[in-house]
């Protein structure tokens, strides 16, 4: 069984932050809880890109997320993670546009702004 939590130890976690819009704007209601969790931990990577200077000429922020970072962050197969990233993407949603950088290479993924 789960124990308590007590008022000292109220603070001592790091969370995912998934805008609440996600879930209440019609805009997004075709997309399922699980996209909506994948894009939370896109936005939540968007700190180590600034952190980082991760930002193209024009000034965009970027992400670098692969598909077995997907994978083990979601616990789920590859068949699936593509099926995630492509409804996010410019053939889906459009809340991503992804960018192959070539072999070997991770590729960059602009996190478009949900709110505009």
């Amino acid at each position: 069984m789960f124990e308590y939590y007590y008022s000292h130890q109220s603070e001592q976690f790091t969370f995912y932050r998934i805008p609440k819009s996600l879930f209440t704007d019609e805009r997004f209601s075709t997309l399922s809880t699980d996209r909506k969790v994948l894009y939370g931990l896109m936005l939540d990577r968007m700190e180590l890109s600034r952190k980082n200077s991760w930002v193209d000429k024009l000034d965009r922020c970027y992400i670098y997320f692969t598909l077995d970072e997907v994978m083990s962050s979601l616990d789920c197969d590859r068949e699936k993670t593509n099926r995630l990233m492509s409804e996010l993407d410019s053939r889906g949603i459009g809340l991503i546009e992804t960018k192959r950088q070539g072999l070997e290479k991770a590729n960059i993924i602009y996190v478009r702004d949900f709110s505009s």
